[in-house]
């Protein structure tokens, strides 16, 4: 089944690289990105995992908490966590599942139902599992991304849209494309002129149906 926009998450217990997880108790009651790659040991995604891993501070300023998901075990996870951690410069102090039996990839429609790991497999045998997934505090998927096995994930554009969709969820309102924090924001279609003014002060009007205003955070 499908995972869409404002479906709650298929919830899992799963070993990982920091022990037994539940996957719903994990994520508390702050925002969460569960992010995953083909297979251990493998170029692109050493690069990722080392790029997540220097952006500690900054999911930790957006109460935000990381979990890679990887078809390899916890003992494989431990070798490889030391060469991310060599080319990354920096520690990987978040989980990695250890998802053998590809339920976690599955469940989130990473891969087909019928899909199982052969005899000598390479990462082309679980090459749709390079998902990215934001999960709101209320369990709910608020963004997912897919990206193809020869190209690298902009974790600076997940960070963006991280601060995008807090903002629109605190402030109730839209961001522009290519928007970051401190610029106008959109307000949405719904909100009448009237009321626009009584939550925001003022804005501009640009178009019969695009209005936008400061930043309000």
């Amino acid at each position: 089944m499908s995972l869409r926009i404002n479906d709650t998450v298929p919830n899992f217990t799963a070993e990982t690289s920091q022990g037994t997880v539940d996957f719903h108790d994990w994520i508390g009651d702050g925002w969460a990105i569960l992010f995953s790659h083909p297979k251990d040991f493998t170029p692109v995604c050493t690069t990722e995992f080392g790029a997540v891993a220097q952006l500690a501070d900054e999911w930790a300023k957006r109460n935000t908490k990381v979990m890679g998901v990887s078809v390899d075990g916890v003992e494989d996870h431990a070798g490889w966590i030391k060469d991310i951690e060599s080319v990354g410069g920096a520690d990987v102090g978040f989980p990695i599942v250890a998802d053998e039996a590809l339920a976690v990839s599955k469940a989130y429609d990473m891969l087909p139902a019928e899909a199982y790991l052969p005899d000598g497999r390479t990462p082309n045998d679980t090459a749709t599992v390079r998902s990215v997934y934001i999960i709101g505090p209320d369990k709910q998927l608020k963004l997912s991304m897919t990206y193809p096995m020869t190209v690298g994930r902009n974790f600076a554009e997940i960070l963006r849209a991280l601060d995008a969709l807090q903002a629109t969820a605190k402030h109730g309102i839209a961001t522009p494309a290519n928007w970051t924090h401190g610029q106008d924001v959109i307000i949405p279609a719904a909100v009448s002129d009237e009321d626009a003014i009584a939550k925001f002060g003022s804005f501009e009007k640009k178009l019969s149906y695009l209005r936008t205003t400061a930043d309000p955070s």
